[in-house]
This record gives structure tokens, sequence and C-alpha cells, in this order.
């Protein structure tokens, strides 16, 4: 939103200019009586409460856990998903820093404040699915346990959201105005990158290799040696289709931050993303097929749930794939944004089919896990708290443009 004043005169304060956009706090408060932020609102006042009770309460009342499902789906979404999706960040980073690909810098603090978030409220929804979530910095700092997944996944997450923490603080700066800070940070943006890329291949990986560890639990569809690489392949798509989704939808919703931008240019760049979508898919589908000869798995095909892995691999994996290398060599930057969409929506699939549908198959349908309403509520806060935030941020620093006080940052 813009900012506006009460009077011709008005000289906003520090606290006006950076928090209240430039406004009189009861304009701002004004300002805020939206259709959107009322159904935020009604979320959070029914959300908070509910994780209060989890808090005070504890896992029992408030969820559908137990020791046959130990896991829902605030791992099976919040944070298998979430870092997969929050994955744009090493994506345009490995693109714009180590590849040289100029064209897509302006991507670049977008993905990582989205790629920041994305971990950030991951980890927080972990906090949650702990019995004593007080204990999450144990792995740090009391518990080493070098020969679990689990102990490198936390290491390998913390450090990785650090890195970004680092790549996004040169904006921070900016909106504060902090000239010698903003220096250190942007010369560090190229070391936090390059070790965050090196994170992120490997957390991503390991993240399915916890189900290495369940070949009798995991339908075997989706169970392979491969887990890790699928893992791994998946989370570059939908770094990827994030990045065109995410861009889109500022490029819309802040266009008044972007007033000279070059439509055109941002076209290119999404044809260019969708290229790289088209063919990371493609050998996404190839290593699946792979994983399901080398298991001898086909008479599973023909079963309910074979049906289903169906639905996965060829409705969201092969079908995009040859759609955006139609979209792309045909030009038709709204199909790759449509299809993008899809691609994210088969990555949220096989997550949920990893952790939760194809979990615990054998078990019969009673004993099966279903999610308590809590869950989903807490889920959607949690969602809700992610995005509120994003905004907050994108109406207050340079995050899409250039601030007019500071040289552009040298990629």
């Amino acid at each position: 939103m813009d900012a506006i004043t009460a009077t011709p005169d008005f000289k906003p304060t520090w606290v006006q200019e950076k928090l209240f956009l430039g406004m009189p706090f009861k304009e701002y408060l004004r300002s805020n009586y939206t259709l959107f932020n009322a159904v935020v609102a009604f979320i959070l006042a029914i959300g908070i409460p509910v994780i209060l009770y989890r808090l005070i309460y504890g896992l029992g009342p408030s969820t559908n856990l137990s020791d046959n499902n130990p896991w829902g789906i605030w791992i099976g979404f919040d944070m298998l998903c979430g870092v997969a999706l929050a994955a744009g960040g090493f994506v345009i980073g490995t693109a714009v820093h180590l590849l040289g690909m100029k064209e897509y810098s302006f991507l670049f603090r977008p993905a990582v404040l989205t790629g920041f978030l994305g971990y950030l409220f991951a980890i927080i929804a972990l906090t949650f699915d702990l019995g004593r979530y007080y204990r999450i910095p144990y792995p740090m700092v009391v518990s080493w346990g070098v020969n679990s997944v689990l102990f490198l996944v936390a290491w390998h997450v913390a450090l990785y959201l650090t890195c970004q923490f680092v790549e996004w603080c040169p904006a921070i700066w900016e909106w504060l105005n902090l000239t010698k800070l903003r220096r250190i940070f942007v010369k560090a943006t190229l070391g936090a990158t390059i070790f965050g890329v090196c994170l992120s291949m490997l957390h991503q990986s390991a993240l399915g290799s916890i189900f290495l560890l369940m070949p009798e639990k995991l339908h075997p569809l989706w169970y392979s040696e491969y887990i890790p690489l699928w893992f791994f392949m998946s989370a570059i798509v939908g770094g990827i289709a994030m990045t065109i989704i995410e861009s889109m939808a500022s490029h819309r919703l802040f266009a008044h931050q972007i007033k000279n931008h070059d439509p055109e240019h941002l076209n290119r760049v999404t044809l260019g993303l969708g290229k790289a979508a088209s063919v990371t898919l493609f050998a996404y589908f190839f290593m699946k097929v792979i994983g399901l000869a080398h298991g001898n798995n086909w008479h599973y095909l023909d079963t309910a749930y074979g049906y289903w892995y169906l639905v996965e691999v060829i409705g969201f994996v092969f079908i995009p794939a040859m759609a955006l290398m139609y979209a792309v060599q045909n030009n038709r930057v709204r199909m790759v944004r449509g299809w993008a969409v899809v691609a994210v929506i088969g990555i949220i699939l096989n997550r949920l089919n990893q952790s939760i549908i194809a979990f615990n198959w054998h078990l019969d349908w009673a004993d099966r896990y279903v999610p308590h309403w809590m869950e989903v509520v807490l889920t959607v806060t949690i969602v809700t708290i992610g995005i509120l935030t994003f905004r907050w941020i994108m109406n207050r620093m340079p995050i899409l443009y250039d601030h007019p006080d500071f040289e552009p940052e040298e990629h």
C-alpha cells in the first residue's frame, strides 16, 4: 500500500516512516480495514487459542497422533512441503551468484525472503509437533547424536536458515539506513550462498533419507534407495515453481513499488524458469521409473495404491513436464505460470503420500491417521502468519526494487 499523509506539511517520525508506511497511527489503522485483514483476524482468533491449547495440554488432546502414526500433517505438510517449496532461495542463488545468470538477479531477494520464511515457519511448525517443544535446540547444544539422520537435518536446516538470513540482511540494513552493516553483508552474500547451496543439497536429500529407515512402513511404490535423490530433485522443481508463482503474485500485488519494471523482462525470465522446471521434471520422472524398475514393483501398479501412484507420477510430474515444454517452445507465459501451480500441487501431493497416505499402508483404515481438527487449524494459522509476515516485509523493505539511497548490489 502507498504511504499517505494527513496533511501536506506532515513529516513522519522514524517509527511512522519505517513501521506505519509514513502515515499517522490512526490513518495507518484505518488503512488496514480490508477484507483480507478481516479474514486473517478471523483465522488468528481461532488459531491462536488452539496454539495455546496445544502448548498447555500437550499432543494427546490436540492431535490424532499415536504410536502407529507418530507423524501427521505438521511433519508431512508444514515441514516436508514447507522446506521443499522454500528451495527457491538456493535455486535462484545458484543461478545468479554461481552460474552468472544476471538476468535473474531481480528475483534473488524475493526468492531468499520466501525461502527464509518458508524454513522459519517450518521450524515453528516442527516445534508444535515435538512433545517437549522447549527442547528443540538440544541437537545444537546438548545431544550430539552424530549417527542420527535427524541430527544431520537439524544442523543443516539451522545453518541454512542462518545463511538465508545473511543473504536477506542487506535489504534490512537498507530499510534501516545502516550503510556500514549493509556493505559488510553484501560482501558476505556470495559466501553465504555457496555454503547455503551445499547445505541445501544435503538436507533436502537427508529429509528423504529418514524414510530409508522404515521400509516396512512405507508402501513399496514410494520406498526406494533413491528416495534422497527424489527429494532433492523434487525440491528443485518446487523451488523453481514457487519462484514463478511468487514473482507473478508479487509483481501484481506490489505493482506500485515497481512502476518502471519491464513486464517483458519478467516474461522472458518466467519462460527460462519454465524451461528449467520442465527439464528437472523430466529428470525426476525418469528417476522415479528407474526406482520402480530397480525395486521390481510393477505388479503394485494394478492396485488401488498403484492407481494413486500413477496419478502422482503421470498427472503431476510427466504431464506438467510436457506442458511446460510446450509452453516454453510457444512462448505461452500464462501457461507456464498455470502449470507451475500444478507442479507445486504435485510436490505437496508427493510429500503427503510419502509421509501420511502411503505410510503405514498395511494397517486397517480404522487404524490409519486422520488429522485432528486442531492440527488443521494450527497448520492454517501458521501458513496465514507466514503470508502476513511476507506482506509486512514486502510493504516496507526494498525487496522488489533498488533502494534509491544505495547502489544496486553486484551479483
